[in-house]
């Protein structure tokens, strides 16, 4: 095997081991946020859906941040992004049924509130 090849194969095996790393990051503020089984969906439908652009604790990657979204925009607001996009953020019109849009959008409008009571 020659050099080139067996640095090309090691370098390749990093790249792989890293991107699953990134499926064991802590889900803590997101299990923290549920208190509802409706809650519980929404997590489930974030992890499927919204995670690889707002990360597992909603601080954002390729997308922004989600931390305390609810004080910045309504739940209408929220729903109207995640159905027609905003941006960079693609429609989730014709992936998403409107009740599993709505979910994301209570949850994500009333994640701080219910996190501001437990303190």
């Amino acid at each position: 095997m020659t050099r080139k090849y067996r640095l090309m194969l090691i370098m390749l095996a990093m790249l792989v081991l890293s991107a699953c790393s990134e499926r064991t990051e802590d889900d803590s503020a997101l299990r923290a946020s549920i208190v509802t089984p409706e809650d519980e969906k929404a997590v489930a439908l974030y992890k499927s859906q919204c995670l690889s652009c707002h990360a597992i604790d909603l601080g954002g990657r390729v997308g922004p941040s989600l931390k305390d979204v609810g004080t910045r925009l309504s739940e209408d607001e929220i729903r109207n992004i995640v159905t027609d996009g905003y941006r960079g953020m693609p429609s989730y019109r014709k992936i998403l049924e409107e009740s599993e849009i709505q979910s994301i959008a209570a949850w994500l409008a009333n994640m701080n509130e219910e996190q501001e009571g437990d303190t």
